[in-house]
């Protein structure tokens, strides 16, 4: 039995994990089992997400086959295009400066602030009332 070629990579983004595998294909690009422009609802999210691709110029010699799980389905696509620029630095290593020039493997590690006892919320605080 012949072995499957893939290259795997992870994305994060907030609290949106993406496991992403590249396989050898035609540029089928699937979320979740769904087609990729079922999943992400804009045309942002999408180009987003396939952004690592149209870079480097591979964008149909790779079937891209993701799970994303957690967050936002905008923090989803965010997460998808970092796992994708991480299996394709696992594919060719030399594509390192491209994808690190446009920022792509750099872990955006924003997240929400967490709540505050005596206060409304992270920031926010219980309304003043002088009398």
């Amino acid at each position: 039995m012949a072995d499957l070629v893939q290259y795997y990579g992870t994305g994060r983004r907030k609290s949106a994990i993406a496991r992403v595998f590249l396989r050898p294909g035609t540029g089928n690009f699937t979320v979740n089992d769904k087609p990729s422009e079922v999943y992400f609802v804009t045309e942002q999210q999408r180009v987003s997400a396939r952004r690592p691709l149209g870079l480097t110029e591979l964008t149909g010699s790779f079937d891209v086959v993701t799970t994303v799980r957690g967050g936002g389905v905008s923090a989803q696509a965010d997460a998808v295009k970092m796992g994708i620029a991480r299996a394709l630095l696992e594919f060719n290593a030399e594509l390192r400066k491209t994808l690190k020039t446009d920022g792509l493997l750099t872990r955006d590690s924003r997240k929400k602030e967490r709540k505050k006892y005596g206060q409304k919320g992270a920031r926010a605080r219980f309304q003043f009332s002088k009398r």
